[in-house]
This record gives C-alpha cells, structure tokens and sequence, in this order.
C-alpha cells in the first residue's frame, strides 16, 4: 500500500531521480511543453508549479532557490521574467497534462506537459 508516501521513485535512485526532474523541468520551462510518460509528467508538475510559485514571489531568495534547482540562469531569468508575469492572477494550475497514448516501443502510456497559456 502506498499510505503516507509523497514521493515517486520511478524504479531510480535518488540521485537519478533528482538529476532527472531538475532536466525535465528545465526543458519544460525553456521549450513551455515536454513529451513524456504519465508517471514522469504527475512527478514534475510538483516540481514546476512549485518554480513558478517560487518566480511569482520574485525576490532575491526565491531565485536562489529556484537556481538550486533549474541550473541555466537564463531560463531562471526567462522564469521570473516573463512566466511570473503570465501567472500573476492565476492561484495554481500551471500546468496541462495531455494524454497521447502508448509508446510504440513498450506501450507506456505517453503525455504532454505544457504550460497553460491562457
């Protein structure tokens, strides 16, 4: 039973896991859409509702904490720039995960995590 457990392990170590999502949300914030797994895309929502909470904030510390995670200081600049700006009025729900269907190779079940551009 999965009671009380808040993290997805993915069948990876930590180190991989942590090394995995901090690319994916990377590239969800530099390309604004990503093709992936359903598991993988439920895991980094987590991850890029909470940079973007953290660039509507918009101060000094918020942006390191968020460098501790997006690596590439342009895309934290693009972050806080112009994603913070497009969110302002909008209380959560950044992002959209649409279903594509299986993966030809091994039938995964195949998403889009986008941000919502409305």
């Amino acid at each position: 039973m999965k009671h009380r457990k808040s993290v997805l392990k993915l069948n990876r170590t930590s180190a991989h896991r942590k090394a995995m999502f901090r690319n994916m949300v990377t590239s969800l914030f530099k390309h604004s859409s990503i093709k992936t797994t359903e598991a993988k895309a439920k895991g980094l929502r987590k991850i890029a509702d909470k940079m973007i909470t953290l660039a509507k904030r918009g101060d000094l510390h918020a942006r390191r904490q968020a460098l501790s995670v997006i690596r590439e200081k342009d895309v934290v600049h693009a972050l806080f720039e112009e994603v913070a700006e497009k969110f302002n009025s909008r209380q959560g729900g950044y992002t959209r995960i649409t279903k594509l269907g299986p993966r030809k190779g091994d039938v995964a079940p195949m998403v889009q995590i986008e941000l919502i551009t409305d």
